[in-house]
């Protein structure tokens, strides 16, 4: 497709929920850190440059990915998403193309996932193309408002949304692609009014939508793929759906 595509990993958190000091990103999935499977993704799609942004422990995730070929970029206050790609400002000061954001602790993507995201990112050329799931549950995300054309008019949080928007099943997962230049340029106007106080990347969503800009979602055929791991039990279950990948 021709453009250069390079990737952020956020791996800053702790997930207190994992009930261990181990940083998330570092709990073994069939015998490797969760994080090498997301360098492994990233590095798929053919991405010049991977940066991980690290934070709490973070001696600890460099030394579990120092042989990977990555970059790093360090938060070291967990201010929320927007805050932490904010971080990798300097290391793509000369990059011209898209960056792909990914979460440490989504392991289960699969690189043909993510080459259809971006494919399309680059073919219609949006500021920003997201991935999205549709979850017979969706309680808790963040839901999906599409316009008539299909186009992402907003991301709604679960505590603002209407009775009406709760209804809608697709949900934002976290996963993006942005056009770089256009991207640094807009974080550092991401606010952080909101109870947790943190500068959250979504926002920059709502900013583009706010000037009109043309936002694409695309859709995952499967959800398993999209999720988190916050906890043991989800851990576990990652592990099987790995297992059985392997088994086909």
């Amino acid at each position: 497709m021709g453009r250069n595509i390079a990737t952020v990993i956020l791996a800053a958190g702790k997930g207190k929920r994992m009930k261990s000091d181990l940083p998330k990103v570092l709990h073994p999935l069939n015998g490797r850190p969760m994080i090498h499977y997301v360098i492994d993704a990233a590095q798929a799609v053919g991405s010049q440059k991977v940066v991980l942004v690290v934070g709490h422990k973070k001696e600890l995730v460099m030394d579990a990915t120092r042989n990977r070929g990555v970059e790093y970029a360090v938060q070291n206050e967990q201010l929320g998403t927007g805050h932490a790609v904010l971080q990798t400002q300097s290391l793509f000061r000369d990059f011209e193309g898209d960056i792909l954001v990914l979460s440490g602790d989504v392991p289960l993507l699969r690189a043909e996932t993510l080459q259809k995201l971006i494919d399309i990112h680059q073919v219609e050329h949006p500021l920003a193309t997201m991935l999205t799931a549709e979850m017979t549950d969706p309680t808790g995300y963040g839901r999906i408002v599409r316009d008539a054309q299909g186009f992402v008019r907003q991301i709604v949080e679960e505590k603002d949304a209407s009775p009406e928007i709760k209804k809608i099943k697709e949900i934002n997962v976290g996963i993006y692609v942005f056009q770089a230049r256009p991207l640094f340029q807009t974080l550092p106007m991401v606010g952080n009014d909101n109870q947790q106080g943190e500068y959250y990347l979504p926002d920059v969503i709502k900013i583009y939508v706010d000037r009109g800009e043309k936002i694409i979602a695309v859709k995952t055929p499967d959800v398993a793929e999209t999720h988190g791991i916050n906890n043991v039990e989800q851990l576990k279950q990652a592990e099987r759906i790995l297992q059985e990948r392997l088994a086909v």
